[in-house]
């Protein structure tokens, strides 16, 4: 399959397109024209775009599209906004023009009902309304929402589901390989879920 990949030269997204090439698929690896690139697995292809101002056609040719994308912590809320909520509701909308396939989300713990008196309340409401979006699209989904990040490749034994520790932990390699899965595996098709890292 080719996948497009959102949020390429991150933390996740470089695990999940070395683990996409070695599963014999085609990632295309979306980025920025400022992103270091130079961490991608060799050979990979390449698409340049930004979130915040995409082309229409940024989905051509692909079969599915993941997107592992953030604004980061640091950033404003008008910058989460422009990226987690309304970049990935664009990719979104691109997606389905395109018949994409499947558009695999990476969301977090929290963003299916966020907590106003949590301090990450707007980022979960920005990844919420983007949640939102991709179920209401028509789109074949899936929607990963780990507990807290640690960037330990783990050993894949993850647990998904609504019993997942909200204080635990999900390595990124472990969440990497749960977004490749959820690019084919009916399982996973039109769910969203907790996951997090238990080895």
């Amino acid at each position: 399959m080719k996948i497009l990949i959102a949020g390429s030269t991150g933390n996740t997204g470089l695990r999940l397109t070395r683990q996409l090439m070695e599963a014999g698929h085609e990632p295309i690896a979306m980025h920025r024209a400022s992103s270091d690139i130079s961490k991608l697995p060799d050979g990979v292809a390449t698409r340049e775009a930004d979130l915040t101002q995409l082309d229409d056609d940024i989905c051509a040719g692909v079969d599915a599209v993941v997107f592992a994308a953030g604004s980061g912590g640091d950033t404003s809320e008008e910058m989460t906004d422009k990226v987690d909520r309304d970049g990935a509701i664009a990719l979104i909308d691109h997606a389905k023009a395109a018949n994409v396939q499947r558009f695999v989300m990476l969301s977090s713990i929290g963003a299916d009902a966020p907590d106003p008196d949590s301090d990450l309340f707007h980022y979960l409401k920005a990844k919420h309304d983007a949640d939102e979006h991709l179920q209401a699209s028509g789109l074949e989904y899936s929607i990963v929402r780990p507990v807290a990040l640690t960037d330990d490749d783990g050993d894949r034994d993850v647990k998904l589901g609504d019993d997942v520790d909200p204080e635990g932990t999900a390595a990124r390699g472990d969440v990497a390989a749960v977004l490749a899965r959820a690019v084919s595996d009916d399982a996973l098709r039109n769910k969203a879920y907790r996951m997090e890292s238990v080895g």
